[in-house]
């Protein structure tokens, strides 16, 4: 017997509310551990900085947001 087909058979006796259980602990797991596909990237953050291009490489950025990040992971 395959594993769903046995978990069908085994939810089927439970009363409805212990099938609810299941059904969000089945939904919990697919959740957690399955890993979904990764969408396509969006762009649409492209050019916002453009206006700080005569200002700052963008290594600088790069750094600036490195700091940034390690100041805001700490609080």
């Amino acid at each position: 017997m395959k594993t769903l087909d046995e978990v069908l058979e085994v939810t089927k006796e439970l009363p409805e509310e212990l099938q609810t259980e299941v059904r969000d602990f089945a939904r919990f797991v697919r959740d957690t551990r399955v890993p979904r596909p990764a969408g396509k990237m969006k762009l649409d953050w492209r050019g916002a900085l453009r206006d700080m291009r005569d200002e700052f490489t963008s290594v600088e950025l790069q750094h600036a947001i490195l700091e940034w990040r390690k100041k805001h992971a700490c609080s």
